[in-house]
């Protein structure tokens, strides 16, 4: 849920980039952070414990203009994407203002990927949201690589409700902010 600070004369919206372990979360968020100017953007932090790391930062955005005389500011988030962190997942999606699904594009990822996606879904339902009325964006990253599954397959089988969706190779900054700019537009058009 978008916070409003009167003061500063800003809409604060959260944006978790969700998805399996290793799949990109964190590249893409380190990509924005490095490529935006540093007075546009906090600090990135980490919370991290022995064996999960939790990562995120924030950036006022200076190309998506204002809504109803308010700056809007983006708060990027990435979860643990290993399987047994689906508490830590869940809270992190508590707040959450759009979704970011990065899936890992390697054909031997497929499944991983597929239960990855029923168990945001199973959060969301949690949180007493629905994905199908909400703010995501689906990135096919990893498609440089050779075992990459077809876009259209990914499409078929991970896609069901048709939301927008890009591809990436987010080691190398593709696909990165065509993602970041549809999910931010989604969210900007419900507030």
């Amino acid at each position: 849920m978008a916070l409003i600070n009167v003061a500063t004369h800003e809409i604060h919206c959260k944006i978790v980039y969700y998805g399996i372990g290793y799949c990109g979360k964190t590249t893409n968020l380190q990509h924005v952070y490095r490529s935006i100017n540093p007075n546009a953007r906090g600090e990135m932090l980490s919370i991290a414990t022995e064996t999960e790391r939790t990562l995120f930062f924030d950036f006022l955005p200076l190309d998506l203009g204002t809504v109803h005389g308010f700056r809007t500011r983006f708060h990027l988030y990435t979860v643990p994407g290993q399987v047994l962190y689906e508490r830590t997942r869940l809270a992190v999606l508590n707040g959450a203002d759009g979704i970011v699904f990065v899936v890992d594009s390697q054909a031997e990822k497929f499944e991983e990927n597929v239960q990855s996606i029923a168990e945001l879904e199973m959060n969301m339902r949690r949180l007493g949201k629905d994905l199908g009325h909400f703010p995501f964006i689906l990135q096919w990253n990893k498609r440089d690589l050779p075992n990459a599954l077809p876009v259209p397959v990914l499409d078929r089988y991970l896609n069901r409700r048709r939301v927008p969706s890009f591809e990436a190779v987010a080691s190398a900054g593709k696909g990165v902010f065509a993602t970041l700019r549809a999910i931010s537009k989604s969210i900007i058009s419900q507030l």
